[in-house]
Order: structure tokens, then sequence, then C-alpha cells
């Protein structure tokens, strides 16, 4: 039997690169991977559903999971996964010095359906009483404007949400039109060092290390879907993806607290890398529902609650059914 083939678009992570470089196969399957930027890769899949298999934003999934007969489906395969306390900067001038102090500020992200700000929002609205409606919301490219929001909304309620066609948030932040951006990546007054933009939390590390302690949530940016057509027509492709993609990641962590020899260009690397390891409860990198169960209800939650998902469903809702069938031998 000849296998299927399928394209698949992900950005360069070492986590797939096993399964990418055809050192690890899907059974069944031979895929044509294409190394793209997330962003073209998000446009390209969200308009044009271009890739047979691909990553996607989890906010923008959101959106698009959760209309009548969606066309895609999820895999339980994690691309990107960062805590995002990082990703406050503030004008001092401000004067904000606590998240209690966000309330009634005027804060910037380069979309609504952004997971780092979803995430960082929902945080502010369920744990800090700083309610989304509580803030000027604006909406505009980190560094350059033109950005546009790639799904449908619904605001909730009272929520104030402005677009800037013709302005960034790195520009509005440093001159004082914004109080403050959430923003995935440091925006280029910051990396210039303007003297006025920095951090709101410059422990970001500590907080991190906190907050998974109390909570065990580890939270996910980025995921892998499929369309829905394959699965139907395939049932099972999804899991033969799956076993691949967590098979490249199984041999990437190995690579990663591997003591023996310096596969990366970093001093003491792999002694960090097995210090996370224990933090995170012994797999620094998790895949599967049940293993997520926690940080996948928070985006289910926080993306409803912010009118990107239509409906509040369950993890189970948003992957292949039956995916995750234990096999037991």
């Amino acid at each position: 039997m000849s296998k299927l083939e399928l394209s698949v678009a992900t950005t360069d992570y070492d986590h797939f690169r096993d399964f990418r470089f055809g050192l690890v196969e899907a059974e069944g399957i031979k895929t044509h991977w294409m190394t793209l930027g997330h962003h073209e890769i998000f446009a390209r899949y969200t308009f044009n559903r271009e890739f047979d298999v691909s990553e996607l934003s989890f906010a923008k999934f959101m959106a698009q999971i959760t209309r009548d007969k969606p066309d895609i489906i999820g895999l339980p395969v994690v691309c990107s996964r960062t805590f995002r306390f990082a990703s406050f900067y503030i004008n001092k001038k401000s004067g904000i010095k606590t998240v209690d102090d966000l309330r009634g500020k005027r804060i910037g992200s380069p979309e609504w359906a952004h997971s780092a700000a979803v995430y960082m929002r929902g945080w502010m609205h369920n744990d800090c009483n700083v309610k989304i409606e509580d803030v000027h919301w604006y909406q505009a490219g980190t560094d350059a404007p033109g950005r546009i929001e790639k799904v449908e909304l619904n605001l909730p309620p009272g929520v104030r949400l402005t677009r800037e066609s013709d302005k960034s948030l790195s520009d509005m932040l440093a001159s004082g039109e914004l109080d403050c951006c959430i923003i995935g990546r440091p925006p280029a007054c910051f990396q210039a060092g303007h003297p006025d933009v920095v951090r709101l939390f410059p422990d970001y590390v500590a907080k991190e290390e906190e907050y998974y302690q109390r909570t065990k949530i580890w939270p996910i940016m980025h995921l892998m879907t499929m369309k829905r057509s394959i699965a139907d027509k395939h049932p099972w492709v999804g899991r033969n993806l799956y076993n691949a993609f967590l098979e490249s990641k199984r041999r990437s962590v190995e690579r990663l607290v591997d003591m023996s020899v310096s596969r990366y260009p970093l001093p003491w690397g792999s002694a960090h890398a097995r210090r996370v390891r224990d933090l995170l409860d012994g797999d620094p990198f998790p895949f599967g529902i049940d293993e997520n169960r926690t940080s996948i209800e928070q985006m289910l939650l926080y993306s409803f609650q912010q009118g990107i998902a239509h409906k509040h469903v369950t993890p189970e809702e948003i992957f292949q059914e039956g995916i995750m069938t234990k096999v037991v031998v």
C-alpha cells in the first residue's frame, strides 16, 4: 500500500527535528515539510488552508474549532509553550508598579486573539480582579503598523478595543500613547534600551516558577492541527502523527539533558535542562490531553471569556475523537 502524502507546516523546532528530517517516521505517512515563520503559517492556514497539517496559534485555533461544523481538528501536540509574565512592557511615566495599577490604563497587543495576551488578560481578569472591561485595549503591529486580526471576534459587552492601522505598539509605548503592552517578544523600543520602557515583572522567572508550582499550568501558545477531511477519511492518521511527534520530542529532550557531550553552544545547558525537567515534574514539554488538561482548560475558559471562542468547550471536543486511546500490552 502506498503511503498517504501530507503537507506539514511548522516553525523550526528542535523537538520536531527528527520527524522533519526523516529520522522518525509516522507509520503509513509520507510528509512534505515546510519550515516557515509562524506568522506566515498562521495567515496562510487560517485564510486558505494551504497545508494538510499545520502549526496554529492556540487562540486562533479556538476561534476556528468552535465554529459550527469546523473544517479542522486539533492534535494534542504542543509546538510552542511559554510562561508570559515577561510579556508585560510598561512606560515608567505611567506610574504602573503593580497589576492593580493597570486598571483604567491603555494596553496594547498585536492581535486580540494573540495567545500570549489571552493568557495574561485572563490572569488579570480571573486572578487579579482587573477585569478586561476595566482597560482600554489597543491592537497594532508590534514593531510596524498594519497587522490585522486573523479571526472573527465577538467582544464581550463593555470591552473597548481600538485598532491602530498606521502606528506600531513599540512607537506608541515609547511615546507614552500606551501605558503598557502585552507582547510575545520584546518590542523594538525595549530592545533598543529606551529609558522609559521596562518590564512590569523584572523578576519574571521567579514569578513564573512560583506560578507553575501553585497552579501546574504550563501555558501553551501553539498546537498542531489537521484538516478534518483527512481525519474523517483516514481516522488512523491522527494517532500515527501523534506517535511520531512524541518520539521526536522524546529524542529532543534526551539530547537536551545529556551531560556527556555539549550538543548546544551554551555552558551548563544540560544542568539547567535537568533542573527544569525536575521542576516540571519529570517532563519539561508534555504532549497529550490528560498531561496538559489544566493548561488546556485555562485557554478554553479564557478564549471564551474574551469573545474569541464561540462556545465554552471541553478538551476532548477540540481534538480528534479517541486519539488518546490507551494501548495496554
